[in-house]
């Protein structure tokens, strides 16, 4: 990026002139509208921008209160990033970000690679915390370089709370004290009842927060029942119902039905989404239950198709059963078990299907985590630009259909439209790509150039800044 010449906070604040209202036009939508004058600290000039329904060159200022200010017309201020040639995106919102196993030990490497993946907002909607209240009191004393949130983790409360009714308490008061929503994995508790599953969805509904939910099966054979599932729970609760990571739970074998299921639900007035993450293997832990007996004729697959993720090392019979003894360690399917082709690009044509992560880095060195938890976002754009898919499709996926997909705490947020929060990502299309692998998946999203959190440059030139702004964000 190019900037003009640093200068004093009180000269600047002196010359750096007030956005005046006959620049900007207004129009209906009003994300380029009259301005009262908000004071600008800098402006983003020369990117291309997906404003009103078209791209344009518009001028982004960002406020001394980090709100935005979008232009058609020069916004006048000493302080000018030079952006030509590259495109100029809200920050990217993750709501299937992962790292609910040690957030208090785990949570800053993990958000150095959202935010190098040009995330802003960190979400964790398929795990989260036992309790939410708990979380958001202790990361608030902390400082983060994202914005960060949690759903309620109901696999934690099965075990925390052994009687239902105990459990239910537990969940209600977690959503008085910000959770943004209720998550739970039938598959990986597979004792989950039908009765519990509507109780989830019964208080999902009171609260108005939405329900995400890992589907019950991943076979061949079994897993649209798992879409038929959660499709039941919206008909008889009328709650909010997010499907998880759609390519990899539900629709691996049979997309095009699991969502032309989810297509008919929402004709009939039902709230219902779904995710997918780009890639064309999943990952997941070896002591789960998704790996009970019957595996490899549920997913298709044998031992040597499983690669633990940081090391490369293929598997054998011996191992697996050697590993599967040890808590906490993550295996690869081979790739191309949930072809791009047939998962992926046609959830992507569906409005209801947004991306989200289902992964986060957690260390450093040998991370024992799927590269999607630090390339997801990247890797989609690489993956939309190359198959031609419109730039402007994915990133609506990425950023203001993922806010509506969490409601009223992203409020003013995932638009680039004048006085909603800056958090801006800026890329370079012909570099932008993924470059994280199985054998070393701590690897920097490459392309991404700036990153902006609530008006603060949190990202520039591959580097990461002192500026640590990221706020939770909760009810």
């Amino acid at each position: 990026m190019k900037e003009t010449a640093t200068i004093s906070r009180r000269t600047f604040m002196k010359t750096c002139g007030w956005a005046s209202a006959a620049l900007f036009s207004s129009t209906a939508r009003g994300a380029i509208m009259q301005a009262s004058g908000p004071e600008v600290e800098f402006v983003l000039r020369g990117g291309r921008t997906w404003v009103d329904g078209r791209w344009c060159h518009c001028d982004i200022g960002v406020t001394s209160k980090g709100r935005l200010v979008v232009s058609r017309q020069p916004v006048y201020c000493n302080h000018i990033i030079d952006v030509t040639g590259k495109v100029v995106s809200p920050g990217f919102i993750d709501i299937l970000a992962d790292n609910s196993a040690n957030p208090e030990r785990t949570f800053q490497v993990f958000e150095k690679y959202k935010l190098t993946d040009g995330v802003t907002t960190a979400l964790q909607m398929h795990g989260g915390a036992t309790h939410a209240g708990d979380y958001y009191r202790y990361f608030e004393q902390q400082k983060h370089c994202v914005n960060y949130g949690v759903s309620t983790k109901v696999m934690n409360l099965r075990y925390k709370y052994p009687i239902l009714t105990n459990r239910l308490k537990a969940i209600e008061s977690s959503l008085d004290t910000g959770a943004l929503g209720i998550s739970h994995s039938p598959e990986y508790h597979p004792d989950t009842t039908w009765d519990e599953l509507l109780a989830y969805a019964r208080i999902a509904r009171k609260y108005e927060r939405p329900l995400f939910l890992h589907t019950r099966y991943s076979s061949r054979e079994k897993e649209l029942l798992g879409v038929d599932e959660a499709i039941r729970l919206a008909q008889q609760t009328g709650c909010r119902v997010h499907i998880d990571h759609l390519n990899s739970t539900g629709g691996t074998f049979h997309m095009a039905e699991a969502l032309e299921r989810i297509r008919n639900a929402r004709n009939s007035g039902l709230e219902i989404t779904s995710c997918v993450y780009p890639c064309s293997y999943w990952a997941t832990y070896l002591h789960s239950a998704r790996f009970n007996d019957g595996w490899q004729n549920r997913y298709e697959m044998t031992y040597s198709d499983l690669e633990i993720v940081g090391t490369g090392e293929k598997l054998t019979e011996e191992s697996f059963h050697r590993y599967r003894r040890k808590p906490g360690i993550l295996v690869a399917a081979k790739s191309g078990v949930q072809p791009m082709d047939t998962t992926v690009k046609p959830a992507l044509m569906e409005d209801f299907c947004v991306i989200g992560s289902d992964g986060g880095i957690e260390k450093e060195s040998c991370a024992n985590n799927h590269p999607r938890g630090a390339n997801c976002f990247s890797t989609a754009i690489r993956y939309a630009l190359d198959e031609k898919i419109p730039l402007e499709k994915i990133l609506d996926k990425m950023t203001a259909r993922s806010a509506r997909i969490i409601g009223a705490p992203m409020k003013g947020r995932g638009e680039l439209r004048n006085g909603y929060m800056a958090d801006i990502t800026v890329f370079d299309p012909d570099e932008i790509r993924g470059t994280a692998t199985n054998a070393n998946p701590c690897q920097t999203s490459a392309g991404i150039e700036l990153v902006i959190v609530n008006g603060k440059i949190a990202y520039d030139k591959q580097q990461l800044t002192d500026n640590k702004n990221g706020i939770a964000i909760k009810y």
